[in-house]
């Protein structure tokens, strides 16, 4: 993930109220053209991003929900 694809996911969490959400929210409508190893890779390094302390405000809940990882935006 690379600092363009960071600043724009920061971006998109700015606009979102605070709550749970499902990373393919964040992500944007072009999730659903991806392949699925793709989602996967991607999702992994948003997973490990988060973890590394790149996404502040960002906290893994560490469950799954609705098919998915469920994070927590603090706004």
């Amino acid at each position: 993930m690379n600092d363009q694809e960071i600043t724009r996911l920061r971006e998109r969490l700015a606009e979102r109220a605070p709550g749970e959400f499902h990373f393919p929210e964040i992500y944007g409508p072009a999730w659903d053209r991806l392949y699925i190893g793709d989602k996967v890779r991607i999702g992994r390094t948003f997973l490990e991003a988060v973890r590394a302390g790149r996404f502040p405000g960002v906290e893994d809940t560490g469950r799954k929900k609705g098919g998915g990882r469920v994070y927590r935006w603090a706004g």
